[in-house]
């Protein structure tokens, strides 16, 4: 057993909560082990405790007050009976980890390539020079053009990606054995995220690197390992071959996982017919009645679906709720001037779902923005049921990418729907209640949610708290700003289906930005491409998706995660040629 690169027997792991001696348990009993060069997949729902694991294996909850049992030994090196030196040694040296986020992972006032240049002379007794040096040589190593330049450039002067690749770039920096990517791609694009996976894939067959690869995204894991682990409530639920759990997961959770998975080769759910205009105005009638006293989940569903009636009214069924003509926005002056989006036009009816996608800078989120008012543009129309917009219209609302950050962290989740309600002018407190109550119930909440705050919320839940604030004001239009992208794939479900419900009981419109294809394949009726701020396909989505006309649309969809590990390592030999 010597030979292990990565040893974990009974691991378990309690985080303190509360008062002295108040413990939750995180993981329990998790045992697996990893030989040199080999990749393992850890999957599950967000709090299955997979961060919490890998996190162990560089003894990162020491001093935290947090409760270890079981052994693990990384490298030869028992974690949890090593002195302070001797973790100092493992980390970096043995083994590295790559973070989720690399804006908090690097200092935002250095340069990259001195905090590389840094953490090698951490761990070896080299000059600065040779330090830079160093840095230079893993920063070309992972693909980043015109290394030497770049080392001297700030992580906000990188783009996502190349952050990502930056942040791998100090992983690699001491030669380790061992590389812990933690959700390493889940906020970046399609084509960037196929760049960096297949940039791990070269780094296992070329520097001979053990990969534990963690993440909610079980596509990605198909891409990237030999093993998956599936992780649910702190315990593992099954673990095999990566080919053999894909293709007969033998745990129901498994199947339930595999199964909330959006896919491009997957029957689309077929979209919801529509509602009429009198089975709106019917339903909005007897939605009406049942808010002023109606009691009970139906009472409730009725009472917040009253708090948004005429949400497909106002406007004939033939004008468009939301029209862009021409829409063009730029940045900076002079010769630093920046177009973001150039001279774009599309248009979305009541009952409609357009689906807008592209890589990261493509445009799509400043698009957005101007669609609700949040931007003004630099020239061009906006208009909202015929009308020409000027400034945030009324009945449009937005959902955005990050709840935690769009709600305030002093203030009670209720008292955040409510803000909306106040802001039109209702004085009336107990009916404001009333209705912030039944619009948390619609959402899949509880009434008794309406004071509890951000952080005692899980990002699903969080993710409700904002839709349900956007339909407080009765909104026409909703536009979503990437708004499951950072959440795993049933929670992702759940999400999308409680928007698609609400558009069918509510007739109202979305545009619903995102840089998962195969989600925006489930949610649109049509869809969008951007690249470079401009249009370059669209259509009705099953069209574009299955006989897409532009380069950039097939490259797009080239670059999705196949479920089907064999598939996915063609694509990759036909792409950088044999192993």
């Amino acid at each position: 057993m010597s030979d292990l690169l990565v040893d974990v027997r009974d691991l378990v792991v309690d985080f303190p909560v509360g008062g002295p001696g108040a413990y939750v348990r995180a993981v329990d009993g998790v045992s697996f082990t990893m030989g040199p060069g080999h990749a393992l997949g850890i999957v599950g729902e967000s709090g299955s405790g997979k961060s919490t694991v890998a996190a162990a294996l560089l003894g990162l909850h020491r001093g935290t007050g947090t409760r270890l049992g079981g052994t693990v030994r990384v490298g030869g090196t028992d974690v949890g009976g090593a002195s302070a030196a001797e973790l100092r040694r493992l980390r970096g040296a043995a083994a590295a980890m790559v973070f989720q986020d690399p804006l908090s992972s690097l200092d935002p006032y250095y340069a990259v390539g001195d905090q590389i240049a840094e953490v090698y002379r951490v761990h070896a007794a080299v000059s600065r020079r040779a330090a830079r040096a160093r840095a230079v040589t893993v920063l070309d190593r992972v693909g980043i053009p015109d290394a030497v330049r770049r080392s001297r450039a700030r992580p906000h002067e990188f783009s996502g990606g190349m952050r990502q690749r930056a942040l791998i770039a100090m992983a690699l920096a001491c030669e380790p054995r061992l590389l812990i990517a933690d959700e390493p791609t889940t906020a970046l694009d399609v084509t960037v995220q196929a760049q960096i996976l297949d940039l791990l894939h070269g780094l296992r067959r070329e520097e001979g690197l053990g990969l534990l690869l963690v993440t909610h995204d079980v596509g990605v894991a198909a891409e990237s390992v030999d093993e998956l682990l599936v992780m649910r409530d702190g315990h593992a639920v099954e673990r095999g071959p990566v080919a053999e759990v894909l293709a007969g997961p033998a745990d129901p959770y498994t199947r339930a996982l595999l199964a909330a998975v959006p896919r491009l080769d997957a029957p689309r759910k077929p979209r919801p017919a529509r509602e009429t205009a009198a089975g709106t105005a019917a339903a909005s009638a007897g939605l009406s009645g049942a808010a002023s006293g109606a009691a009970g989940g139906a009472g409730a569903a009725a009472a917040a679906s009253g708090a948004v009636s005429g949400a497909a009214g106002g406007a004939g069924a033939d004008v468009p709720v939301v029209e862009a003509l021409g829409l063009r926005r730029e940045f900076g002056r002079g010769k630093r001037r920046v177009t973001a989006v150039g001279g774009v036009s599309l248009a979305v009816r009541a009952g409609e779902t357009l689906g807008v996608v592209g890589e990261s800078g493509s445009g799509k989120s400043t698009l957005g923005r101007m669609l609700v008012g949040l931007l003004e543009p630099s020239s061009g129309q906006v208009r909202h049921a015929g009308d020409e917009a000027r400034g945030i219209p009324a009945g449009v609302q937005m959902v955005f990418q990050d709840p935690v950050s769009s709600l305030n962290p002093r203030r009670s989740v209720g008292e955040s729907i409510a803000d909306p309600l106040r802001a039109a002018g209702e004085r009336d407190e107990a009916a404001v209640r009333d209705r912030v109550g039944a619009l948390l119930e619609r959402v899949g909440l509880e009434r008794g949610h309406y004071d509890r705050y951000p952080h005692e919320f899980s990002g699903g839940q969080r993710q409700r708290v904002g839709i349900a604030r956007a339909l407080a004001p009765r909104p026409r239009l909703i536009v979503c700003d990437e708004p499951v992208s950072a959440l795993d794939v049933t929670t992702q479900a759940q999400v999308t289906a409680l928007l698609a419900e609400l558009q069918q009981e509510l007739g109202i419109a979305l545009v619903f930005i995102a840089h998962d294809l195969a989600v925006v394949r489930q949610v649109s009726d049509r869809v969008a491409v951007m690249r470079g701020g401009e249009i370059v396909e669209e259509g009705p989505v099953d069209e574009v998706y299955e006989r897409p006309a532009h380069p950039y649309t097939r490259q797009l969809l080239d670059a999705v995660p196949l479920l089907d590990p064999e598939l996915a390592a063609a694509r990759r030999h036909r792409a950088v040629g044999p192993s």
